[in-house]
């Protein structure tokens, strides 16, 4: 490896391990003031974590990560980047992590008007389609744009001026490297790609309704079976299977951080039957609910006992970070 390069790699891990120790809250991450960048540290290997992530790109600077999408399962460690280009389920687990050497990441949220910007500047044909996540070596010159932003967090002054150039800088960097495939049906308007994700945010927003597929199709310009099929390309996931999963992580969400009593828990997000609820709970996350909550506590608990503080249980629904 060039001496360029390994020097701009230490550079960055050496920015972000200082941030992240002065700037990480009680879940590791560090957010920042510059609008779709955050940073993740992380000392121990975590227990899985279930979230509906946006589209993102995580670039790991040390340790190890594990991310399960649909039936796709990434290993990947310093040096590689993440990408999710749709908003999908995600279970992710922190593999490499330790005191002296933790788990650090930067999290860069996609901009879809941005790349929709750059790809008709760039003239890029788009592919004809996309798997919604990959894991690639990190370029150097998307390392080097991040530096550069990471830079702007000791001058606040220049965050309003020069975030947004620097931020399209990093998603050219993005779209003409290994991601690129992957990132540019998110800057097509009439990409099948944007229509769904138009149909995630439709069930996002309603997920504790019956979802009838023939009204989704039609309020994003499909027909059922273009939109069925589009739908799982995307996601890797049916409507259906999407709703289902997204129901059971904010059931899980509300009972570990709301303490919401099991049966409200599936009542507030659509379920008619706790006999369901309970099968379905338990084939997503390995045990029934009641379980489930107890090993949850098990572990706060001796997490209380290994660093002498109390420690929150993880579990997001939104834009998780990685």
């Amino acid at each position: 490896m060039q001496p360029i390069i390994l020097t701009m790699q230490k550079t960055l891990l050496e920015t972000v391990r200082r941030y992240t120790e002065a700037h990480a809250d009680e879940h590791g991450v560090a957010r920042t003031p510059v609008t779709g960048l955050s940073l993740l540290r992380a000392t121990t290997p975590s227990a899985l974590q279930y979230a509906i992530s946006h589209p993102l790109v995580a670039l790991v600077l040390q340790g190890g990560k594990r991310v399960t999408i649909g039936s796709e399962t990434h290993n990947f460690g310093a040096g590689e980047s993440l990408l999710i280009s749709a908003d999908v389920p995600t279970v992710s687990q922190i593999t490499r992590a330790s005191l002296n050497a933790p788990y650090l990441s930067v999290v860069v949220d996609l901009d879809p008007a941005v790349i929709e910007g750059l790809v008709v500047e760039m003239g890029v044909v788009p592919t004809a389609g996309h798997m919604p996540s990959g894991v690639d070596p990190t370029e150097a010159e998307v390392e080097d744009s991040v530096i550069r932003l990471m830079r702007l967090l000791d001058r606040p002054a220049a965050i309003p001026v020069l975030q947004k150039q620097l931020m399209r800088e990093l998603h050219f960097w993005l779209l003409s490297g290994r991601h690129g495939g992957g990132i540019r049906a998110l800057g097509i308007a009439e990409n099948f790609a944007r229509r769904i994700s138009h149909a995630v945010s439709i069930i996002r927003r309603s997920y504790a309704k019956s979802l009838r597929i023939d009204d989704l199709a039609a309020a994003v310009g499909m027909s059922t079976s273009s939109f069925h099929e589009h739908f799982r390309s995307v996601t890797s996931l049916t409507p259906l299977q999407f709703q289902k999963q997204l129901r059971l992580i904010e059931a899980r969400r509300m009972m570990l951080a709301d303490g919401t009593m099991i049966s409200n828990a599936a009542y507030a997000v659509g379920y008619e039957s706790i006999p369901q609820f309970t099968r379905e709970y338990r084939r997503m996350f390995g045990l029934p609910p009641a379980r489930d909550m107890r090993a949850a506590k098990e572990r706060t608990q001796t997490a209380w006992s290994a660093i002498g503080r109390r420690t929150t249980v993880q579990s997001h629904p939104v834009n998780a970070k990685l």
